[in-house]
C-alpha cells in the first residue's frame, strides 16, 4: 500500500507514493507546469547537452528542478529528458516566478 510521499515540491518524484515507508510506488507524471505568456524560448546549446541540471542551477539557482523542462516540453523532449536535451532542440524556459506559483517554492 503506498502511502503519502516525503519528497519536496521541488522534486520529480513528489507524486510518487512510497510503499512500506521504503520503496517509490510506480513514478507518477512530472507536476504540471502550465504554459505562460512569460515563458522564455531557449535553444540548447553545447554547454547544456545532456545537462538539464546544469541550465536548471543557471536559471533557477537549484539542479534539482531539472525535470520542469521536460514537465513544460514532452514534445520536445519526449520520454527521455536527459538524451533528448540535445543542441539545437528548442525548448520553453518557465520563469522563476511561475515556478514559485506552481510549486511552492
Amino acid at each position: 500500500m503506498a502511502q503519502n510521499n516525503i519528497y519536496p515540491q521541488t522534486s520529480p518524484y513528489n507524486k510518487t507514493g512510497i510503499i512500506n515507508g521504503k520503496f517509490l510506488d510506480v513514478m507518477e507524471p512530472y507536476t504540471a507546469i502550465p504554459r505562460d505568456a512569460s515563458d522564455a524560448s531557449f535553444t540548447i546549446t553545447a554547454q547544456y547537452e545532456f545537462r538539464p541540471d546544469l541550465l536548471a542551477q543557471e536559471l533557477y539557482n537549484d539542479s534539482r528542478l531539472w525535470w520542469v523542462f521536460a514537465s513544460r516540453n514532452p514534445n520536445a523532449l519526449g520520454s527521455d529528458p536527459y538524451f533528448n536535451f540535445k543542441t539545437g532542440v528548442n525548448i520553453f524556459v518557465p520563469r522563476m516566478d511561475t515556478l514559485k506559483r506552481v510549486l511552492g517554492i
